[in-house]
């Protein structure tokens, strides 16, 4: 595997403030916005649980977390954790997670972009779903990719 990507793009104000905590409260009731789910995953520093909505991704039968804004605090504490929980109402569903290679990641990456390009297709630096392979292999290092399984 390769060294840890710096990249981290913050969320605006509008996601941060308005649609995490929507899409999160939604979740939390139950109700699953396009596939979300809360992440609960043991913070490295604290030990607390922390949580962040995400949107895991099912490719081939084989299940993904994405980090669309990179190296975030809820991909470090995952890599550290090993483990957590996707959430969805009273629903808690253990997993492992193993961190991909960035070579193992063109496709997971290219279905990810064209299932919600329209909501995070803004932090993969003008590459789609439909990009070439080498512009997917460029960005691989800044996208963290984790398989889980329960």
């Amino acid at each position: 595997m390769t060294a840890p990507s710096a990249t981290y793009r913050a969320p605006s104000w509008f996601d941060r403030t308005l649609m995490n905590p929507l899409i999160g409260g939604l979740t939390r009731l139950g109700l699953s916005a396009w596939g979300s789910r809360v992440l609960e995953v043991r913070g490295r520093t604290s030990g607390e649980p922390r949580r962040v909505p995400v949107n895991p991704l099912t490719l081939d039968g084989t299940r993904y977390l994405v980090a669309p804004r990179g190296n975030t605090h809820w991909v470090r504490n995952l890599r550290a954790a090993g483990e957590g929980h996707l959430l969805l109402g009273r629903n808690r569903e253990r997993f492992t997670a193993v961190e991909l290679p960035d070579a193992e990641k063109e496709a997971i990456l290219r279905a990810y972009l064209r299932r919600w390009k329209w909501e995070v297709g803004q932090f993969f630096d003008g590459v789609d779903a439909d990009s070439p392979r080498s512009e997917l292999e460029r960005i691989a290092p800044d996208h963290p990719v984790f398989r889980i399984s329960t």
